[in-house]
């Protein structure tokens, strides 16, 4: 244990934010922090990281302990350098380069094995600590979070806002602190960049605490979850797929245990309303009483399983081709990309890419918000387009809830617009208040209100996760899924899309790529998949059965050549050719998590077939 909180409670005034929470780290866990927005999980991190006080509650921390916050993460000088700012983090092997370099001087005159001992030992920390690489090792994260090797040259005032940002979380990253707190790392990051966070955080050497509403992120990164709903804190082992399941285990037994508590209740109740006013009864009665009133009571499941729940409903049915684009150039001052596309109906396209290539101009488009450079689309017959904006422009602020609503859809009645609100959570006194005092998840949820009354056959959705808190997202996924429209949509969550995507289209370097497959079939092409997918589409053969024996010899010698090569990879590292040169390190980093990658798919396939060969 390096970090634990015993009975730590929060407060804003007289609103309890948590109570009597525990909470601890171990050694290297990966652990996650879930819960509703609002529910306290920023909250908990700050006081993890010391920038606020509990009220109540005892914190215990190994002596020495380094907390990294991306909060505390700041610059103190706008006119700094990004390189001398980066290579703050590494001011320990500075140092110890340093003493290497007095000890090489001293070993020309004094080759004393006292002299020559202590070299060895300094060179053998240095090279344990990363002193080889750190260089590449700031290349390699500086430039995956989207930066130019030219940048480090720029003063940190010459950046803006959200590159500051980035830039702070560069630095955090190689920190390497003994605690690495996250909140919300995934944000505005493209799939590639998340992806290979995903790997960087996994393969982290010591503990890392994240808030994230990325389930996929959460998936496979997490191996304990903590929820705090409620202001109670519940502890899971294993990651969020496996929080689910034990969670809704968890749920039927209390929803079992709270129907058997009230009905024992009911009955006890009726004995004491039975016996209270007979006096050689009476004494019964009242041990009756005190006995419910010790009672510890089973909470109603019911109150904790509130969300937004809606139905999307096409008005009119639409022609069968919804959309045509042909040449579309986008862009703005110059060209992003060329679109050809085709779209029918019924089809769910994820737009999907690194972040300035095109998606959201390619959405703005189509919706004529900016106008293209050439090229043209067109919609098909009775085709009536629903369209979501990740900025949430469209609304007037100085509305309240009631009003944003109703002026569009002044043929309904205040009840039936109060029904469709209720549908979002926008109940009582909700609905009066101005649309400027709501937070981003609400926006978003007022925005797909209006979505819902317009019963578009045709859905254009740009980020239409982003805000929404966990349950949020499940709640948009459970609703679209049921959706018989066709849907367009950009997203850089992987989970959202793997649920409701059935076909891919890529916008990068300038072209847009359209790949008629879900996004597990997209991102999981491995060769042992393409070969079954020749054989499967040129020569069907249903009947024959499947040699898993065979597939698993095949999957096992793939594994082994695999890790061979990641060894080989491995041990580049240590090659001059390559710590050295940032660039060919960057390579070569990518080239192993592409590997580790590819190894943990194949083996997920050999269990797979393995269990199947259980079975057969």
């Amino acid at each position: 244990m390096i970090y634990q909180i015993h009975n730590g409670t929060k407060m804003y005034g007289a609103n309890t934010i948590f109570e009597n929470i525990q909470f601890e780290i171990k050694n290297t866990e990966k652990i996650a922090l879930v819960g509703r927005n609002g529910c306290g999980k920023t909250t908990l991190l700050k006081a993890i990281a010391g920038v606020e006080e509990l009220e109540r509650g005892e914190i215990h921390k190994m002596n020495g302990i380094r907390i990294g916050y991306l909060a505390q993460t700041t610059f103190e000088h706008d006119e700094a350098l990004v390189k001398e700012e980066l290579e703050a983090a590494f001011s320990h092997l500075k140092e110890m380069e340093r003493e290497l370099a007095k000890l090489t001087a001293k070993m020309a005159e004094d080759h004393s094995e006292e002299v020559l001992n202590a070299y060895a030992r300094l060179q053998q920390r240095f090279e344990e600590a990363g002193g080889y690489i750190y260089e590449s090792e700031m290349m390699n994260v500086f430039t995956r979070f989207g930066f130019q090797e030219s940048d480090l040259t720029r003063t940190i005032g010459s950046f803006s806002g959200g590159q500051k940002t980035r830039l702070a979380f560069v630095k955090l990253l190689l920190s390497k602190p003994d605690i690495l707190l996250l909140d919300e790392p995934t944000n505005h990051l493209d799939i590639d960049t998340i992806e290979w966070l995903e790997g960087y955080v996994k393969r982290y050497p010591k503990a890392v605490v994240m808030v994230s509403h990325d389930r996929m992120f959460l998936d496979d990164v997490a191996d304990v979850v903590y929820e705090l709903e409620y202001g109670v804190m519940r502890r899971y082992p294993g990651n969020y797929t496996h929080y689910i399941h034990t969670k809704k285990s968890d749920l039927e037994q209390q929803k079992s245990a709270y129907a058997r508590q009230q009905k024992e209740i009911q009955r006890m109740e009726e004995l004491i309303e039975k016996f209270r006013y007979k006096k050689n009864k009476a004494a019964f009665a009242q041990s009756k009483i005190k006995y419910l009133d010790r009672m510890g009571r089973v909470e109603d499941p019911k109150k904790e399983a509130r969300s937004f729940h809606a139905r999307f409903e096409p008005r009119v049915r639409g022609g069968k081709r919804v959309l045509e684009v042909a040449d579309l150039v986008i862009g703005y001052d110059q060209p992003l990309c060329t679109v050809n596309l085709e779209i029918m109906q019924k089809q769910r396209i994820a737009i999907i890419g690194p972040n300035g290539k095109g998606k959201s101009t390619f959405v703005k488009t189509l919706m004529k918000s900016i106008p293209a450079l050439s090229g043209s689309f067109l919609l098909g017959h009775q085709i009536e387009v629903g369209y979501f904006d990740q900025e949430l422009a469209q609304f007037d602020t100085t509305k309240t809830v009631l009003e944003e609503v109703w002026d569009d859809f002044s043929d309904l009645t205040q009840s039936e617009v109060r029904t469709a609100l209720g549908c979002f959570l926008f109940s009582g006194e909700d609905v009066f208040k101005t649309v400027d005092c709501l937070s981003g998840g609400e926006k978003v949820r007022l925005s797909l209100v209006k979505l819902m009354l317009s019963h578009p056959n045709f859905l254009i959705m740009d980020e239409p996760t982003n805000h929404l808190d966990l349950a949020g997202k499940e709640a948009l996924e459970a609703s679209l899924q049921d959706y018989e429209g066709t849907m367009l949509f950009v997203s850089h969550d992987r989970y959202f899309i793997s649920k409701l995507a059935t076909a891919i289209l890529v916008i990068d370097e300038g072209k847009a790529t359209y790949y008629p497959l879900t996004y597990a079939e997209y991102s999981n092409k491995t060769p042992i998949e393409t070969e079954t997918k020749e054989i499967e589409t040129t020569k069907p053969k249903p009947t024959k059965p499947i040699n898993y024996a065979s597939k698993i010899k095949k999957l096992e010698a793939m594994i082994a050549k695999k890790e061979e090569e990641l060894e080989a990879l491995r041990e580049l590292r240590f090659e001059p050719e390559y710590y050295h040169d940032y660039q060919k390190m960057n390579e070569l980093d990518s080239r192993i998590d592409d590997i580790h990658n590819e190894i943990e798919h194949l083996m997920t396939q050999w269990e797979e077939y393995s269990e199947q060969q259980e079975r057969s």
